[in-house]
């Protein structure tokens, strides 16, 4: 497939520049993880039978993709956006939404056959809204997903500007697309699952809308104050980026000034793009790290903890690339030695660079910078093989083990070309450990769960999460690097009920399932503060 969003020469609107996400999720329950892309479509439209739509990818377990998109009952187009995965009403099917700038779609998941249903569950939205990022998460820890969807701009086609015709309509001196600066902002919505199938907006009622962020992208959960709720980080455009503290009363707080996740060390917004969160120096604290507009760093925040982050980009060694416009970024360990990694996917939004030699090109290439366990990371992208060195306008990237021998591949999006899918061929002979989570009192993903694995004198950490990189969801199973090691200590689950389990004895090299329930139970703490 080709991927299609507005014009290819020239962009003569900023609906016509923000590109789609990927999905890597496992629709058919074999086992094995398939690939979902989304589509965009141009400003004249096509006719019925040539419109581009979403693709859905089934793995044939031998390294090939099957389209199985027209059995899955998945054709649809229009301007496609974003993209997260959640089995919203628990039958062990995971679910899909598919966010657009018009009227959002959820894919009921009837093992293997989806049936779109937002409407009915009353998460089609206005149909006016331009939604960009998702993500399920349990934000009141019921057992049920709701789900978060970030706004990108009120934008309305019968009266955008046109390219110079304003103050945001020029960019180094040169015409360029406006916005998003001069637009107005969109709130982002929070949908509660009544556990019915139909979903309640609560954005008021949650304090949503109490923010002074606004041209939303990207949308990451993390406990990031390890209190047992799930926290939302979102990336923000031009604007403060937002930290939505859970108050753990159905309310939120946007509390990223004060926890240093608004800004940069500058005390200057950026262009967020695409947001990615994991424990990367091994402190126990899970950190944000952030993907920016051209002429600036990308941003790594790191968790302090007592709520407050501190912006380390240059001293991690991170702030030497500013030619680039980073879009899907995921911190991942792709050799294995227990250190989450990081790779970006780049690509601007005016094809004008080229033509007026702006300092940047369109197509750029992707980075990959390695983790040196010490705080820092060297960019090894020059010697990392074609795969990161090709160059393309890319936007949404998802990270798997889509063979399930622990290799972790990188799936990205490219504007007017074919998806990238690079393959791990990284034989450190380190090993690793994997976990599927399965709630039973919560919710069935176990999405919100935090994993403790003992790693020699260390434990490592992350959760299960929904969406997250750039507008996209990655494979949901927790992938742990342990270098050296043959065995691991006591895996310990903290689950989203306020069940926390210890599993032991568990091999390396090897995909777990965890079910909630099976373990020796450590702690149970209650859900109300």
């Amino acid at each position: 497939m080709t991927n299609v969003f507005g014009g290819v020469d020239t962009k003569k609107y900023i609906i016509e520049t923000t590109g789609t996400g990927i999905a890597i999720f496992d629709y058919d329950n074999d086992g094995w993880p398939d690939i979902f892309i989304v589509n965009g479509t141009t400003l004249e439209g096509f006719a019925a039978d040539q419109a581009p739509t979403n693709h859905l990818y089934h793995n044939n377990h031998d390294g090939t993709f099957t389209d199985v998109t027209e059995k899955a009952g998945l054709v649809a187009t229009g301007w496609g956006q974003g993209v997260c995965v959640g089995d919203y009403d628990n039958d062990g099917w995971e679910d899909l939404y598919v966010t657009y700038y018009g009227k959002n779609r959820l894919y009921h998941n009837n093992h293997g056959v989806f049936t779109e249903t937002a409407e009915k569950a009353g998460l089609a939205g206005s149909g006016k809204a331009w939604s960009t990022g998702c993500a399920f998460v349990d934000f009141n820890r019921d057992g049920h997903l709701d789900l978060f969807v970030a706004n990108y701009v009120d934008f309305n086609l019968s009266t955008a500007l046109v390219p110079g015709e304003g103050t945001s309509c020029t960019w180094k001196g040169v015409p360029v697309m406006c916005g998003p600066r001069g637009l107005r902002g969109s709130k982002n919505i929070l949908y509660e699952n009544r556990g019915d199938g139909t979903f309640a907006d609560v954005t008021t009622k949650a304090h949503i809308d109490r923010t002074n962020g606004h041209f939303a992208f990207s949308v990451s959960t993390l406990d990031f104050d390890d209190d047992g709720w799930p926290d939302v980080y979102v990336a923000c455009d031009s604007v403060p980026s937002i930290l939505y503290h859970n108050n753990r009363d159905g309310t939120f707080t946007d509390v990223a000034v004060m926890a240093g996740v608004a800004f940069n060390e500058d005390g200057r917004e950026q262009a967020g793009m695409g947001t990615t969160v994991a424990d990367y120096n091994g402190d126990g604290r899970l950190d944000i790290f952030k993907t920016n507009f051209s002429d600036d760093t990308p941003t790594l925040y790191r968790n302090d903890g007592d709520g407050v982050f501190s912006d380390v980009t240059y001293s991690a060694g991170l702030g030497h690339h500013t030619q680039y416009l980073g879009w899907g970024t995921m911190f991942l360990d792709f050799d294995k030695d227990g250190w989450p990694d990081l790779i970006l996917a780049n690509g601007h939004v005016y094809p004008e660079v080229d033509k007026y030699h702006l300092g940047s090109t369109y197509k750029e290439q992707r980075l990959l910078y390695h983790n040196n366990g010490d705080g820092t990371f060297s960019d090894i992208s020059a010697g990392a093989g074609p795969g990161i060195n090709a160059t393309s306008s890319a936007r949404g990237l998802a990270v798997g083990d889509l063979w399930n021998d622990g290799q972790l591949s990188v799936v990205i999006n490219n504007v007017y070309a074919t998806p990238s899918l690079l393959v791990n061929s990284i034989h450190s002979g380190n090993h690793w450990i994997a976990f599927k989570t399965i709630g039973t009192r919560s919710n069935r993903d176990g999405i919100g769960a935090k994993i403790s694995v003992k790693n020699g004198d260390r434990i490592l950490v992350d959760e299960v999460r929904s969406g997250s990189s750039y507008i996209s969801q990655n494979d949901m199973r927790v992938h742990f690097g342990l270098g050296a090691a043959t065995k691991t200590g006591p895996v310990q689950v903290r689950w989203p009920s306020g069940l926390t389990e210890r599993f032991d004895n568990l091999s390396v090299d090897a995909i777990h399932t965890l079910k909630e329930g099976s373990g020796v139970i450590v702690s149970t703490t209650p859900k109300k503060p």
